[in-house]
């Protein structure tokens, strides 16, 4: 499936919008203590966005989505700067929960919630990971402890969540819970004083607004028109979810990574040192030349696992082989770009180290390196044993 000349021509929109509007926004003070964007900081940003026609690039107006070789294309430009991706509603968690939701909510929980998202005027959070000290669930969702039970004509949930991303804030939930027929998924509206905020911890990146709270649900009562799809069919709609979600994350920091790579290769062909230009010493040289390599891989590995996925295939091995493949990679680029610039590289005169930061949790959030590794080599046996005979 080919990538159409809209999707190219929005893309550039979407660059010459996040190089132009957003960037200067970057040094903006409304920041809260953990350094992440305030909620008025984004609207400001999204305001301007619709003015310009790139909120919500991804989505249609219609309510249809771009293919994933051509999400990739726009989506890898909103990230060009770690604000571009709030400004242009292309974010996460929300832009896989629109996903999601496009995919599989109901016409009437597509206008209660969806909607709104699109517009950018509602954030979300996806209520999934549980606390380690709960023994809940986290990188294995069998651990899910979280439950709901049918309690008349409602749903009643109870349980504790972690690491939700972006929940302060929020204004529509995706929470999950184990009912007796399975994994079931339920849509709120945010807040609901059956939900309350344990803590939200400090943690090492910084983009994203609302943190990353630890949560306790306590009889929170839903109507059975707020559950998702069918009871027992929630880890179908989390994969549904993930798979492109995983790839979204890609595109996103490549986007940062690419821009990192810009400023480090400004500082070193400014930057003198010893009688020569930085850039003109093999040691420094030589590492953005490895960068502009690994970017180019990443693309590639995006572009590929994208096709993948417009083929109608969930994807799951191949988001997994890209989400560690681009992540791993993503890692040795912005470090490469703190180390070439030095000092100034771990300050915050320039977005490299925030870039740094962001992507180093990006190798632990929507699994972990080896937990894609290890699923991969399961498959791997698998395979040996059907050849074998022995399946």
């Amino acid at each position: 499936m080919t990538i159409s000349a809209r999707a190219y021509e929005l893309a550039d929109k979407v660059e010459a919008f996040v190089r132009a509007v957003v960037i200067p926004y970057e040094r903006d003070p409304r920041r809260d203590h953990h350094g992440a964007p305030m909620d008025e900081l984004v609207q400001e940003m999204r305001a301007k966005a619709r003015e310009a026609g790139v909120l919500t690039p991804h989505i249609l107006p219609d309510g249809t989505h771009l293919t994933q070789r051509e999400t990739a294309v726009v989506l890898i430009r909103s990230g060009l700067s770690p604000l571009g991706p709030l400004a242009c509603n292309t974010n996460a968690p929300d832009e896989g929960n629109m996903y999601l939701l496009g995919h599989v909510g109901s016409p009437a929980l597509k206008d209660r919630f969806l909607k709104q998202m699109v517009e950018g005027r509602a954030r979300s959070a996806f209520l999934m990971t549980e606390p380690a000290d709960w023994g809940g669930a986290g990188s294995d969702p069998s651990m899910m402890k979280t439950t709901c039970h049918r309690d008349g004509n409602e749903w009643v949930i109870n349980g504790r969540k972690s690491f939700i991303t972006g929940f302060a804030g929020a204004k529509v939930g995706i929470v999950m819970a184990k009912a007796d027929e399975g994994a079931c998924m339920f849509l709120v509206d945010l807040p609901d004083p059956a939900i309350t905020i344990d803590y939200v911890p400090n943690t090492i990146d910084s983009s994203m607004p609302g943190g990353h709270a630890t949560l306790t649900i306590e009889n929170l009562r839903v109507s059975p028109e707020q559950m998702l799809g069918e009871a027992g069919e929630g880890f179908k709609y989390a994969q549904v979810r993930l798979s492109p979600a995983r790839l979204s994350h890609c595109m996103r920091w490549l986007g940062a990574c690419i821009r990192a790579q810009e400023i480090a290769s400004d500082y070193a062909c400014r930057r003198q040192a010893f009688g020569k230009a930085l850039i003109d010493h093999e040691g420094v040289g030589f590492m953005l030349a490895e960068n502009r390599i690994e970017l180019r891989q990443a693309e590639l590995m995006i572009d590929w696992c994208a096709a993948v996925l417009d083929t109608g295939s969930l994807g799951t091995e191949e988001s997994s082989m890209a989400k560690v493949a681009v992540s791993e990679a993503l890692m040795r680029i912005a470090d490469r770009c703190v180390q070439v610039m030095g000092g100034t590289g771990v300050t915050d005169q320039t977005i490299v180290e925030q870039v740094f930061r962001e992507i180093r949790a990006f190798r632990i959030y929507d699994g972990p390196t080896e937990v894609h590794k290890w699923s991969l080599a399961k498959k791997i046996k698998r395979e040996w044993k059907h050849a074998q005979g022995l399946a």
